[in-house]
């Protein structure tokens, strides 16, 4: 009889638990779920994006640099190779031919007039290169004073050619009362150390192409005569 009673009352206590859950579903079957539960059932689950960092972005665009600069600079190492070896460009060679004391008086007062006769031989070896040459200006220089000046006008270089440019070198009324050692050297008239120095503009022409280097051209010689 014990036995009988307890299972009876887990019959009653499991009749119990279904009841509940049917009445629960009732419930929830009388009760549509509103428009944000539905919104939110059907809404995309969202997944932060990883952000590129700023380092990584500067880092990508010093690489481009980098390889944009060696490239041009293959390019133009490629570009100097091929004219060289078409055109076997040669230095250009100067010389002074020959220089001319036709005056050279310092006054009592330390006043310096001078005058130079003054040749350069310039010479062009290229074979197929010739430069053009704006107007040349000329300084002579002794001992930190200058001495004279004087000019070249505008000349060409031809294709194995060589130029012999004259020209009269000249100043008046130059003072060298600090100078003593450039008073000394006028006064013996032994020698007289001499710095030339010559300044312009060159163009080349290769080939047959027009004019298409510019430069600036300065020539400097020590002379002591």
């Amino acid at each position: 009889m014990e036995m009988m009673w307890t299972l009876g009352e887990e019959d009653r206590e499991e009749e119990t638990r279904i009841s509940l859950l049917e009445s629960r579903t009732l419930c929830n079957a009388s009760f549509p779920a509103s428009k944000a539960q539905l919104y939110n059932s059907t809404r995309p689950v969202y997944r932060s994006q990883p952000r590129r960092s700023r380092r990584s972005c500067c880092c990508s665009c010093c690489l481009w640099i980098t390889f944009v600069i060696l490239l041009l600079i293959v390019i133009a190492a490629i570009a100097g190779g091929v004219v060289y070896v078409m055109y076997r460009p040669h230095r250009l060679s100067f010389s002074v031919s020959s220089l001319h004391v036709s005056q050279l008086n310092l006054t009592s007062l330390n006043k310096l007039t001078t005058k130079f006769n003054f040749t350069i031989a310039a010479r062009n070896p290229n074979k197929k290169i010739v430069f053009y040459y704006d107007p040349v200006s000329i300084s002579f220089n002794s001992r930190d004073v200058d001495v004279g000046d004087g000019s070249i006008p505008t000349f060409t270089m031809g294709k194995k050619n060589t130029t012999m440019l004259r020209t009269t070198v000249s100043t008046t009324g130059q003072t060298v009362d600090d100078n003593a050692a450039l008073k000394s050297d006028l006064k013996n008239r032994r020698s007289l150390p001499l710095k030339i120095q010559l300044d312009t503009k060159v163009k080349a022409k290769i080939g047959s192409r027009s004019p298409n280097v510019n430069s600036n051209f300065d020539f400097i010689s020590l002379l002591t005569g």
